[in-house]
């Protein structure tokens, strides 16, 4: 062994010595281990969550936040509380919340007089846009008939009595609201040569229709439109 292997053994174990004597020391900024929960995550672990100091896991757990109570009188003049008729309209401002009775009614009342007029006037482009479909097929047909017939009709309002929501629910994101008509008319049917076959002229009659108006809640279109009707007693 030559004196240059010598030296380059004695540099060698210098070399190892200085180093272990380095590695082996804790200098306080090692990364502590993981602990098993953490390598849970890494790993994509049983329940891949950490609880962290301070969330939910570490405090008591609070009871649901409970929706704002319904007043009891929401429904005031329009339903009882607790009534099927006010949870239906309880289910109809939950998917619509700018929904108002009263003021859905006083709507309601102003349709009913525009229908009754534009029906007996024979006027189609208004009952179009205030009726379904097939209730405006029923309306038109039924003016046919008349214009056939050579009949004219004559209406007069007097007053709506009343106007009373009978029910209200919600059917597959449409809206419906069935509202019972009480008023007084005067109204007469006269033939081609002006003579009345039907109702009087001069004799108030007193009416009750029984009606039925949807919308769908999921559109933009905030208009109601009559879908069904039926006469009343």
């Amino acid at each position: 062994m030559d004196i240059y292997t010598i030296i380059f053994l004695a540099l060698a174990v210098f070399i190892f010595l200085r180093l272990r004597s380095v590695l082996g020391q804790r200098t306080g900024d090692e990364r502590p281990p993981l602990n098993q929960a953490a390598r849970d995550v890494l790993r994509g672990g049983p329940d891949n969550v950490v609880p962290m100091p301070g969330t939910v896991a570490d405090q008591t757990p609070l009871a649901p936040s409970a929706e704002p109570a319904t007043p009891p009188d929401r429904w005031k003049g329009i339903a009882d509380s607790g009534s099927a008729l006010a949870l239906g309209l309880d289910q109809i401002a939950v998917n619509d919340p700018a929904f108002d009775a009263q003021h859905f009614l006083s709507g309601a009342k102003s349709a009913y007089e525009m229908i009754v007029l534009a029906f007996a006037n024979g006027e189609r482009r208004a009952l179009k846009d205030l009726l379904s479909s097939e209730v405006y097929d029923g309306f038109d047909a039924a003016i046919k008939q008349r214009e056939q017939r050579g009949e004219k009709v004559e209406t007069r309002f007097a007053s709506i009595e009343k106007a009373t929501i009978v029910n209200a629910e919600v059917r597959d994101k449409t809206a419906q609201i069935t509202i019972r008509f009480v008023s007084q008319m005067i109204t007469a049917t006269r033939d081609k040569d002006g003579t009345v076959v039907d109702g009087s002229p001069d004799k108030l009659a007193d009416v009750t229709d029984i009606w039925t108006f949807a919308r769908d809640i999921s559109s933009r279109d905030p208009n109601w439109k009559l879908v069904g009707t039926e006469s009343g007693h």
